[in-house]
């Protein structure tokens, strides 16, 4: 517009000219000419041809509405609304407020659509509209990225019912599952430790994709950030890049891999259950048989073989990962399996054998190499939470000696047993607490204060308080159940604890010892002592 601005002001504008830009705006002759002319009243139309002129009066979306936008969760409607009672509320009345077709003008004028979507569902709304860069695809083992994921599938374990975890490691350059590990309850360290073993190992059944990567890429989970997996990364001298809270776009590849698996192999599967809105419980035939967690499992690896051998993921260009990683000549670092077990062991420090084994959190562990060795210098490793069995070193040579067995183990039956019956005790705790707290209150019509349903009589509430009484072990104490024995003789003992004894007069001091004071007599005065048939003092 500058520019027919110029050939105007030169006298060369020609209507081939205006022609010309016509067909490059894809504009009518009649609509450029327009904005020649309002380019001559105003040089500012000529920096944005065709834009509606700027009013001072125009309504913009201020603090306040950008606020309320949040709070009634992007509804324009109910912020037209309560801007229309604040403003008639206010003394003296201000002005009204815009209209509703204003308002929703000035909203998509003012607000970006990432804004908008912010305001309405929250960060991870706004996210979606943002650009983010890609990295350029390195080689293989330049860099991994793990993470856990929550399967959402329903899975038969032990007869429960659970949505299993999966922990899986990917390489970011050929898109290649490297290694994985299921846990059917929420992982741990041990998962980690776990699907690491099987990302580094290029033997039979993880190859061929393996060996040492030079970084991994987490997300702060406290798992692969804890002691012990922070240890096995640097024995294996691997980097971790810790990336910042919520920025999930900065590990793209193991994201993507964990919507893919939802969409591609688990939507398929009995007893798949999507995350539900919120209070609402995921529907599922109640007639459906759900698979059991070892064939959960081996069906997640045979998908994890048809993702690494066959899949053609978009940014390889129609190659396979096995291709891709195939193609690649960057050697590759192996560690010996002997070395990667002992390497992914939490350290638990050193031991001295004795008879009685291997002793580690107070208790003994032992196993056949044993004999013959009491009294030399040990250093223990373990697996997190499995407790059954330990691995032990020689702690001046670092040799491996052997596993050790938890000593006096009890059986799968009573183990069983004790499981049931804690459960069964969680499950009388939680119903008595949820009774003890349960609340009702009437349903009110209008405005009024908050009525408090359930009457008791006064004997229900002398009851219950009796009860919450006895509920006090000082208060169930009985000293009196039992009396003291009998004192020696010879003691001069007070007729009231006398009497308490149950010894009676039995007790009293013998003639020219003195006796006891009897409780009628005066203060400083012994009472005359009596000797009955018997013989015996009173």
């Amino acid at each position: 517009m500058r520019r027919l601005l110029a050939l105007r002001q030169e006298q060369k504008l020609t209507t081939r000219h205006v022609r010309l830009m016509a067909q490059s705006l894809e504009v009518t002759e009649r609509t450029v000419w327009r904005w020649l002319a309002a380019a001559e009243r105003d040089e500012s139309a000529a920096e944005e041809p065709g834009a509606r002129a700027q009013t001072r009066d125009r309504f913009t979306v201020t603090p306040e509405v950008r606020r309320l936008l949040a709070l009634w969760k992007g509804n324009v409607a109910a912020v037209h609304r309560e801007l229309t009672v604040r403003a008639a509320r206010q003394s003296p009345p201000a002005a009204p407020p815009p209209s509703l077709p204003t308002l929703h003008r000035a909203i998509q004028r003012d607000l970006t659509p990432g804004e908008r979507a912010g305001l309405a569902k929250g960060e991870r709304a706004a996210r979606k509209h943002d650009v983010f860069l890609a990295r350029p695809r390195g080689w293989r083992n330049q860099a991994w990225e793990t993470d856990h994921m929550q399967a959402p599938v329903l899975v038969d374990v032990d007869g429960t019912a659970r949505r299993p975890w999966i922990t899986w490691f990917t390489d970011c350059a050929t898109n290649a599952i490297t290694g994985v590990a299921v846990t059917p309850v929420h992982p741990s360290r041990e998962s980690v430790l776990a699907a690491l073993r099987s990302a580094v190992l290029r033997e039979d059944p993880y190859g061929p994709f393996g060996g040492l990567p030079e970084k991994v890429r987490v997300d702060r989970g406290k798992d692969f950030l804890s002691r012990t997996v922070t240890a096995a990364f640097d024995l294996l001298d691997v980097g971790v890049e810790d990336l910042p809270a919520y920025t999930p776009h900065l590990k793209g590849t193991v994201e993507g891999l964990n919507r893919a698996v939802e969409s591609m192999f688990l939507a398929a599967l009995p007893g798949y259950a999507r995350q539900p809105r919120p209070g609402k419980r995921p529907s599922r035939p109640k007639d459906e048989v759900l698979l059991g967690f070892e064939d959960f499992t081996a069906r997640l690896l045979a998908w994890t073989l048809w993702w690494n051998t066959e899949h053609c993921p978009a940014p390889l260009r129609g190659r396979t990962p096995i291709e891709a990683w195939q193609d690649d000549p960057t050697p590759l670092r192996d560690v010996p399996a002997a070395d990667l077990w002992t390497f992914t062991l939490e350290d638990a420090g050193t031991r001295t054998l004795t008879t009685r084994g291997v002793r580690f959190k107070r208790r003994d562990y032992v196993g056949p190499w044993m004999t013959g060795q009491a009294g030399i210098q040990v250093r223990v490793r373990f697996m997190p939470h499995h407790d059954h069995r330990i691995e032990v070193y020689h702690a001046a040579t670092g040799r491996y000696l052997g596993p050790a067995d938890l000593a006096d183990q009890a059986t799968e039956e009573q183990v069983s047993a004790v499981r049931k019956s804690r459960a069964a005790r969680a499950r009388r705790l939680k119903k008595d607490l949820h009774a003890s707290q349960r609340e009702r209150y009437a349903a009110a019509t209008q405005a009024e204060a908050p009525q408090r349903l359930g009457a008791l009589t006064t004997a229900q509430a002398g009851a219950e308080l009796a009860q919450a009484t006895d509920s006090d072990l000082s208060d169930l104490a009985l000293p009196d159940l039992i009396p003291p024995a009998a004192p020696p003789d010879g003691w001069r003992t007070p007729a009231s604890l006398a009497a308490l004894t149950g010894s009676g007069q039995r007790n009293a001091a013998p003639p020219g010892q003195g006796g006891a004071h009897a409780p009628d007599a005066p203060d400083g005065q012994a009472a005359p002592l009596t000797t009955d048939q018997d013989g015996d003092a009173s």
